[in-house]
């Protein structure tokens, strides 16, 4: 069978590194990283990704620190886990695919019992997305964090990986200093986004001193938070001029804050009765009432579309000259192509890569033209206890979980 010409299919360089084609997995949260580790579960998943033809597939929400831990299957940057790492990283080269790590640090987002101390972020107070109190950091502490980014890079060039990808958006700790609704500071890391942006400043000069010449960083960012008194727009526009003035290699643009606005960065809704049914009932049978209870008020639907964030990516693309992935609905050929087309250097995507690992290179060969994913958001409610899985690759699901699938697929 002639394998189709596109695009989509053509080399992209990011950095020093070099893509086979312009296809990214994201990196959007497996939970296979048990006990804060690499597990064969984490392996198998990306090398399969890798075999199914993608340019690059990225391991997940790296945490820096043991501080900026919010899941128990979330990696934990440390030397014991680089063999095994690099045991993952051969198997994807081995594939033909380049590998990648999102790092990065939950700040408030955590709960003692997961991280080991008192949540931290740029500011104190309570958060209602744990519940915890949390504590702002000192600037010794932040001058520590930047030195635990760094740490993390040179052990992911140990590990064999071609690029680091730093997250600085959707409410995590680069983006909580960012944003004026979590960062209250009075002294030179708040205020003003010039104040704001110094945390952020800091971390990448680090990076990309750790990174040298031999590996990409890409930095991944909001377009805007998704609520009033949060970033908006104008003020994300300079947090990418920013980016491409300190040299990154490329940026990720996406939006939504996990605090406070979840759905406006995976669209749709969030499955409620799924999310709640995996939650282990000994441990929080409260949160579990409030999310069945509550949870369309704390987590409101966001309608989906392909290609949601495209017009807002548009506007970045005319701001900046470096090169900029496109993230957000990636499911068809036809949308991978008009992301291409619009000036993006690569596209990023995870659902029709959890739906099916084999996507991409269905695709170059002319077998489909689009995914079956069906955007019911069984994987993210699910991947809060439970490994990322699709419902189409989980056997038999209760009748009560099929119904809320069902719904949700014929709704988008």
């Amino acid at each position: 069978m002639p394998q189709i010409e596109s695009p989509i299919f053509t080399p992209v360089q990011i950095g020093p590194v070099t893509l086979r084609n312009r296809v990214i997995r994201s990196a959007a949260f497996e939970n296979m990283a048990y006990g804060n580790k690499p597990s064969q579960d984490l392996k198998d998943y990306h090398v399969a990704v890798a075999r199914g033809g993608v340019g690059m597939t990225t391991l997940a929400y790296a945490s820096v620190n043991q501080s900026g831990l919010s899941f128990n299957g979330q990696l934990w940057m440390r030397e014991e886990i680089v063999p095994a790492l690099k045991d993952i990283t051969d198997a994807i080269h081995a594939e033909g695919a380049k590998a990648s790590i999102q790092l990065g640090h939950c700040g408030n987002m955590t709960h003692k019992a997961t991280c080991g101390c008192t949540p931290v972020g740029p500011s104190g107070g309570f958060n209602l997305y744990s519940p915890t109190f949390v504590r702002g950091l000192r600037e010794d502490e932040i001058e520590a964090m930047v030195e635990d980014f760094g740490h993390a890079v040179n052990l992911a060039r140990e590990a064999g990986f071609d690029c680091v990808e730093i997250h600085a958006g959707h409410g995590y700790l680069i983006s909580q200093f960012l944003s004026p609704y979590t960062n209250h500071r009075k002294d030179k890391f708040g205020g003003s986004l010039e104040n704001r942006m110094r945390f952020m400043q800091m971390v990448i000069r680090k990076v990309l001193g750790e990174a040298r010449d031999d590996m990409g960083v890409i930095v991944k960012m909001n377009m805007h938070d998704g609520f009033k008194g949060g970033m908006q727009q104008e003020e994300c526009l300079e947090v990418a001029r920013e980016l491409e003035r300190l040299g990154v290699h490329a940026i990720v643009l996406s939006a939504g804050f996990v605090s406070k606005a979840p759905m406006e960065v995976m669209r749709g809704a969030m499955p409620l009765r799924t999310l709640s049914y995996y939650m282990d009932r000994r441990k929080y049978w409260w949160l579990k009432a409030l999310v069945r209870m509550g949870g369309h008020v704390m987590i409101p639907t966001v309608p989906y579309k392909d290609a949601y964030f495209l017009e807002d990516a548009k506007v970045f693309r005319e701001a900046v000259k470096l090169p900029l992935i496109y993230v957000g609905g990636m499911v068809s050929r036809s949308s991978m192509e008009e992301v291409l087309d619009a000036g993006f250097d690569a596209l990023q995507m995870a659902r029709a890569l959890v739906n099916d690992t084999d996507f991409i290179n269905k695709i170059h060969n002319g077998e489909i033209e689009r995914s079956e994913c069906r955007h019911s958001n069984y994987c993210i409610g699910r991947m809060y206890s439970l490994e990322m899985k699709c419902n189409h690759c989980t056997g038999e699901l209760p009748p009560c979980l099929r119904k809320e699938i069902d719904k949700a697929e014929k709704r988008w």
